[in-house]
């Protein structure tokens, strides 16, 4: 398909179950198999652990609905960085889609690769990340860092051969680990220990602080809020990249009403899968073995009691298929954004074209070679710890967008309206905005050098603006 001008043309070749699928695949990469143990240190009780892993489902849920009117009003590619742009200005926009390609989506690239090469290693143990092969002064390159490049060349080559190769990796792999995933929470919940149980929800809402070496120390009612906050820190990471399937509405067939249910089903599922995974983990796993599990392997510990010897195999396969399809997701979805924002001549002119097969290829390579670059710096890790405040500021701005728009766009066509308007979106704001602010307050180091980040693109910004408009004199000219 192409354009009058002979320019190939975005194909509309996925449904609703490749957008639930890709939904769900970005969202479940590896933090619901280690996460849950920073969680428990931080907040020392069952409950707490459980309430963390709700309240962030609600609000990822909550969210997602309200994207939905977004995506009806604005069914293009480049998702969430159109619906800023629309509601606010190219500035606003921007700023979100710099922050993307420099760490939001390439740092989540780089941290699900090696996350793939970690766990390979229990197969492969020469591509450990213990397993250095070269060490030149602050540079320090291992074999899990190079096999985690490996693999982004791989998926990145595939999906500049079209939308449908990249289609089919993502829906055999999402439904290879969602019916993974189910069984191992029902082998837990079968291999349940009653007085495991039972003391792991002795005093589900005693918060406090839980040590390495088993003892707990108290926490003050500030303490405790920053605990929470820094402890979904986490939970936000694991429950992030949901709204990767507004990126590809270029692509999708009947986008007004397939992303909007998309971005629900797909939440919905991966709230359910995380929220009964942690509760099967209290059931087979004290608090003190979930807090102090090896390198934070939590699935790794709750599978050696589900299935003995066999179970760190069972975890590292089921790691290894979904960190392959989330981040097949990631890349596929990622260069859309870039190609967009090329046509708005705030990126590469480059990136706003199409190869021969309907997808922005130059997108795809240069969002490789940057997380790429991560993966080797050994830094992704930091920089997502760091990039959560901003990531839940841009959700905020952008559900609240719903309202401005509501205001300045009253007879816009909305073919879904946002569910539970005006109360869940509010309620969203209010909880995203008393996220960050406890970030400020009890965790800054969170929250600087993500900002500093953001307001990097401020001068990068206006630099394109410039070279834009010479570009288009420049043009007139010739």
């Amino acid at each position: 398909m192409t354009t009058k001008t002979g320019q190939p043309k975005m194909k509309h070749e996925l449904g609703l179950l490749d957008g639930t699928m890709l939904v769900a695949g970005s969202m479940i990469g590896s933090g619901i198999f280690i996460v849950s143990a920073d969680i428990t240190r931080d907040v020392g009780s069952a409950g707490w652990l459980i309430f963390v892993w709700i309240i962030t489902g609600f609000m990822t849920i909550t969210a997602a609905v309200s994207y939905g009117e977004l995506s009806g009003m604005f069914p293009k590619a480049g998702g969430q960085y159109v619906y800023l742009k629309e509601a606010y200005n190219k500035l606003i926009a921007f700023l979100y889609g710099w922050s993307f390609f420099a760490v939001i989506q390439t740092g989540t690239i780089a941290a699900v690769g090696v996350a793939f090469s970690k766990f390979t290693a229990y197969l492969i143990p020469a591509v450990s990340e213990d397993n250095i092969l070269f060490h030149s002064g602050f540079i320090k390159i291992s074999a899990a860092q190079l096999v985690s490049i490996v693999v982004i060349v791989l998926l990145t080559y595939i999906n500049t051969k079209g939308v449908k190769s990249g289609k089919l990796i993502q829906n055999a792999f999402t439904i290879t680990k969602l019916f993974s995933l189910f069984g191992l929470i029902v082998f837990g919940f079968l291999a349940f220990k009653g007085d495991v149980w039972h003391a792991n929800w002795a005093n589900p809402w005693d918060m406090h602080k839980l040590n390495p070496d088993g003892s707990f120390g108290s926490l003050t009612m500030a303490a405790a809020l920053g605990a929470i906050a820094a402890a979904m820190v986490g939970s936000i990471f694991s429950s992030d990249s949901w709204n990767n399937v507004t990126f590809i509405a270029g692509e999708m067939s009947n986008p007004k009403r397939n992303i909007g249910l998309s971005l629900f089903l797909g939440t919905l599922i991966v709230t359910i899968i995380y929220v009964s995974a942690n509760v099967m983990y209290t059931g087979v796993l004290s608090l003190h073995d979930i807090a102090t599990a090896e390198k934070d392997r939590v699935a790794v510990a709750a599978s050696h009691v589900i299935f003995g010897n066999l179970g760190t195999w069972v975890i590292a396969v089921m790691i290894m298929i979904s960190t392959f399809g989330c981040n097949n997701g990631l890349i596929m979805a990622g260069a859309r954004v870039y190609y967009t924002m090329a046509k708005d001549g705030l990126f590469f002119k480059r990136t706003g074209t199409l190869n021969k097969f309907a997808v922005p290829e130059f997108g795809l390579w240069i969002q490789a070679v940057v997380a790429s670059i991560l993966c080797l710096s050994g830094r992704y890790g930091d920089l997502l710890d760091m990039i959560s405040f901003v990531v839940v500021i841009f959700y905020v701005l952008t559900i609240f967008g719903i309202y401005k728009l509501r205001i300045t766009r009253p007879d816009a066509e909305r073919p879904y309206k946002a569910f539970g308007y005006p109360v869940l979106p509010a309620i969203y704001i209010i909880m995203g905005l008393t996220f960050c602010v406890l970030l400020i307050i009890y965790k800054p180091a969170f929250t600087w050098p993500g900002l500093i980040i953001v307001l990097i693109g401020i001068p990068i910004y206006y630099l394109t603006q410039r070279f834009s408009k010479h570009e288009d004199q420049t043009d007139l000219v010739s």
